[in-house]
């Protein structure tokens, strides 16, 4: 409330005193001495005419100062008497609606954090981004799971532009600004409305290149972060999933995208406006046992073999398919998992043509007690869900799980089909892409996040 609004009723009552000792007292001092000879009902009606008239007259003057912000609290409930609202500048407009005024004032509210957010831009980050296994079977182009398995970028500005990349596909991907990396950077400047400057990359890739483990997505949403951090622009992520419209746009679909932002089990729909995504329960205890050929696979290659039309008893096999596996994972019922992990879409139409490991690969798993095995996004990796770990395996009896047996068998399968390749025993993972150091830290004295960030 203003500083009148505030000081208007002491001040009233001091003028009112003021009156009655300097001008009222000697007035009706000198009115009494010529009432005396007045008759005593005449001197009475007078005198009380005389200060009813001064009272009403002070009483008047304060109300006629004070009208403008009780006119509008009158409109108001109690609780807007507490608030320091700017009676003035609401003055000048013409709807005091209680949610109308209360909207404005979040709005300013929200306005003045993202000026401050944004006015804080960074010189250097890392991002750790997630390998992602995408399709699991029946779920074309709309499931996938986040594995623990990371790759890590720092960007940081300089004065020219460089890229330093070393493991997984190191001498493969390009090193100028058409890499992933800097697509993703681009594309969160853009959105930030700031030109790019240059900048300096270090990548280290633990994701194997272009072997369907999602190193493409896991370089988008990487580069994403990284640009999204050196700007100091955020966005929105309850009802609209801005980062996910963003990475979906530039990959094409969300199966890798989504588990690489989200991290677990994502299941992903396009509404007509939007992508939006939502978790599938990921089961405790659950293991990921990847063999990964030697060789890679394009998925353009893979996406090439599909068949452009789709009978109805294979359409109707695959949305069968994809609700059993969504409900075994929701009540955590491994047993159900193989049957759940069966496709008909788009597994049959590789194997065929370029990867004629997969089907081997997958009965020799699930013969040795995996729980579900199927191509790993567009191949030419193959993967196998294991159960039974609990806490560290190393610590654990081998007995009590059975990933190796479902490694030695996978390897011993791929011998038979002449595919050159390894094993790669992991666990799937709940967090997604996240930040791990940032210059200047968001952690300071008072106030630290994970990792001291």
């Amino acid at each position: 409330m203003d500083l009148f609004s505030v000081m208007m009723k002491p001040l009233a009552y001091v003028a009112a005193g003021v009156t009655l000792d300097r001008v009222v007292g000697p007035v009706v001092v000198g009115l009494m001495k010529s009432l005396g000879r007045q008759p005593l009902e005449t001197r009475k009606l007078l005198v009380g005419s005389f200060f009813l008239g001064v009272t009403s007259g002070v009483v008047a003057i304060y109300y006629a100062l004070t009208a403008t912000p009780r006119a509008k609290l009158a409109k108001k409930p109690s609780w807007l008497w507490e608030r320091d609202f700017d009676f003035d500048a609401l003055a000048k407009k013409e709807d005091y609606g209680i949610s109308n005024m209360y909207d404005r004032e979040m709005q300013e509210r929200v306005r003045n954090e993202v000026i401050e957010e944004m006015a804080i831009k960074r010189t250097s980050v890392t991002v750790r981004v997630p390998a992602t296994s995408a399709n699991m079977g029946p779920g074309f182009d709309c499931l996938g799971m986040a594995l623990d398995m990371w790759s890590e970028l720092t960007v940081e500005r300089a004065n020219e532009f460089s890229m330093k990349l070393k493991g997984e596909g190191a001498d493969q991907v390009p090193k100028d600004e058409t890499n992933l990396f800097c697509m993703g950077v681009r594309k969160a400047f853009e959105v930030a409305g700031e030109a790019v400057p240059p900048l300096k990359y270090e990548c280290t890739n633990r994701i194997p290149f272009a072997r369907g483990l999602g190193s493409s997505s896991a370089a988008i949403v990487a580069g994403l972060i990284a640009g999204l951090v050196l700007t100091g622009h955020k966005l929105t992520c309850w009802g609209e999933e801005s980062l996910l419209q963003l990475a979906a746009k530039i990959e094409g679909h969300p199966d890798n995208v989504a588990p690489a932002i989200y991290g677990g089990i994502q299941l992903g729909v396009y509404d007509g406006a939007r992508w939006r995504s939502e978790r599938v329960t990921l089961p405790a205890g659950m293991q990921v046992v990847v063999f990964i050929p030697e060789t890679i696979g394009k998925t353009s290659d893979a996406r090439a073999v599909l068949s452009e039309t789709v009978s109805r008893e294979d359409a109707v096999f695959n949305v069968a398919r994809v609700a059993w596996l969504v409900n075994a994972f929701n009540m955590q019922r491994f047993d159900n998992l193989k049957f759940g992990a069966q496709d008909r879409l788009h597994q049959p139409h590789r194997a065929k043509v370029v990867y004629p490991h997969l089907y081997p690969l997958i009965d020799a798993a699930t013969k040795a007690g995996a729980d579900a095995c199927f191509l790993s996004g567009a191949g030419p990796s193959v993967l196998a869900l294991t159960s039974g770990a609990s806490g560290d395996i190393f610590a654990q009896r081998e007995k009590e799980r059975v990933d190796t047996a479902v490694a030695k068998a996978m390897l011993a399968a791929a011998q038979n089909a002449g595919v050159d390749g390894q094993v790669f025993i992991t666990q799937p993972v709940e967090s997604g892409a996240h930040v791990v150091h940032a210059e200047p830290n968001y952690s300071n004295r008072l106030m630290r996040y994970r990792g001291d960030v």
